[in-house]
């Protein structure tokens, strides 16, 4: 099984906005963020690429680890909807999770503007989602596909400015408990899909304004599956492979993807993607393909070893 992992695409599209729902809520700070900062380091074209540089290299599934959106505005979802179609791909063969700029509203949860978006790509087959268990939509949906289940979680919840901390919720998390002891699935890889990692930045501050509230009962959990685990994020705009041994003996991987968009000089920040294949129960290769803004083309890269006591 052959898996491409992208995420955080920041996708902008303000046309046909009004500008009151960009000015009168959290947005406000978002689009001061963008004409300062963010609008000049990512970039849409780079997204680009690497979608058809995926469609190119024969995978067998595509994960999209949230923060599709800027803004969480229909437009955005929508440009990304046809990004996602020209991989050229059914939706049965790409998973998607939200990040918090998809949820970036209280609105935005509200009318689960994110789900209904991307429902196709978040269907469950194991019955254990309800949309009881997270606000955001039907979670944790999962998809068995050749040798691997692939389970999606949500820690996408609006916060108040410069706040982007992630909350699982205690139902989820039963309900992931669920899907990973069930004896029908124990001879798959479970690959866990979330935006945020598992573990939390170093710094009391960062971690109240950046982490995840359960970051350890979380990491517990997927510690006392037996079997190996991959467990994929995005969110911190770095590509990193941190691995710890599980209470069976074997590891797990917490893998990170960086900003799809994110032009960057540092090769663990700049844009691109991870590769990932699993065989015979186990995670076989964790690598990465770089886009390289000056020429366009894609590199090969190992994805960097990292600490897993912290993540920054």
């Amino acid at each position: 099984m052959r898996i491409a992992h992208f995420s955080d695409l920041h996708v902008l599209d303000l046309a046909g906005v009004d500008a009151t729902r960009l000015w009168t809520n959290k947005r406000a700070t978002g689009m001061v963020n963008l004409r300062l900062n963010r609008g000049h380091k990512h970039k849409q074209h780079a997204v680009e690429a690497i979608v058809a540089d995926v469609r190119a290299h024969n995978v067998d599934h595509v994960v999209i680890t949230g923060d599709l959106s800027n803004l969480a505005l229909e437009t955005e979802f929508a440009r990304v909807r046809s990004m996602i179609e020209a991989l050229g791909m059914s939706p049965e063969h790409v998973s998607v999770v939200p990040g918090n700029h998809d949820l970036y509203t209280r609105g935005s949860l509200r009318t689960q503007r994110f789900f209904n978006a991307f429902r196709a790509y978040m269907t469950d087959e194991h019955g254990a989602a309800h949309e009881d268990h997270h606000g955001s939509g039907v979670f944790p949906f999962t998809r068995v596909r050749d040798g691997v289940a692939i389970v999606g979680v949500s820690s996408a919840v609006p916060r108040v400015p410069v706040v982007s901390a992630g909350h699982v919720g205690v139902a989820q998390m039963n309900a992931l408990r669920s899907v990973l002891s069930e004896p029908s699935l124990r001879d798959l890889v479970p690959v866990v899909l979330m935006h945020h990692p598992v573990i939390n930045p170093r710094g009391r501050w960062r971690t109240l304004s950046r982490g995840l509230a359960e970051a350890h009962v979380m990491r517990e959990l997927l510690s006392q599956r037996e079997g190996e685990v991959l467990f994929l994020h995005g969110h911190l705009h770095d590509r990193g492979h941190r691995e710890w041994v599980g209470a069976s003996g074997a590891t797990v991987h917490h893998v990170g993807a960086t900003s799809a968009s994110l032009l960057h000089e540092h090769p663990d920040k700049s844009a691109g993607y991870n590769v990932y294949e699993v065989d015979g129960g186990r995670v076989t290769s964790v690598s990465a393909r770089v886009f390289d803004a000056r020429t366009g083309a894609f590199r090969a890269e190992a994805v960097s070893k990292k600490s897993a006591a912290f993540a920054d």
